[in-house]
């Protein structure tokens, strides 16, 4: 065997090694989980009544709101929920003028198809939201002559 291949055959040695070394096992154990949120039904009180039709998709928004702001008045045409990472967020209905706050910490069922809007407090509002939707459904959709949420 030439100087050449002695290197060679050498490095891929040292390359095989730690791939044949057998993995040792680490501790098997559960995780601890909260539930953070579980509902049948919206902040607001409104029952969900049923996933969009077809194909699921879900999607995880980080949503982040300036201090002292309100978001446009708009809908979810779909099931979501979210958890305040920082700040605070009070979720308004447009219909019935009902209002809940959330802290950080905390978290909250949006309503499907009524008309709402969240405002921020004296700090920027950073959120987690996921949404249970289908393909092409948006997430959000404005009010008529209202900007879009995000």
């Amino acid at each position: 065997m030439s100087m050449t291949h002695k290197r060679s055959f050498a490095a891929l040695i040292v390359f095989l090694i730690p791939l044949l070394t057998p993995v040792h096992a680490q501790t098997v154990s559960s995780a601890h989980a909260d539930i953070l949120v579980k509902s049948d039904s919206s902040w607001n009180g409104k029952p969900y009544t049923a996933y969009p039709q077809g194909r699921p998709q879900l999607t995880l928004l980080k949503m982040t709101i300036p201090a002292h702001t309100a978001l446009p008045w708009h809908v979810h045409p779909m099931p979501n929920a979210g958890y305040v990472l920082s700040g605070q967020l009070t979720i308004e209905d447009r219909a019935t003028g009902k209002k809940q706050t959330f802290q950080a910490g905390q978290a909250f069922t949006e309503s499907v198809n009524d008309v709402h809007r969240g405002v921020s407090g004296d700090q920027p509002t950073v959120l987690l939201i996921t949404y249970s939707g289908t393909p092409g459904l948006p997430t959000s959709e404005p009010l008529k002559g209202e900007k879009p949420e995000y």
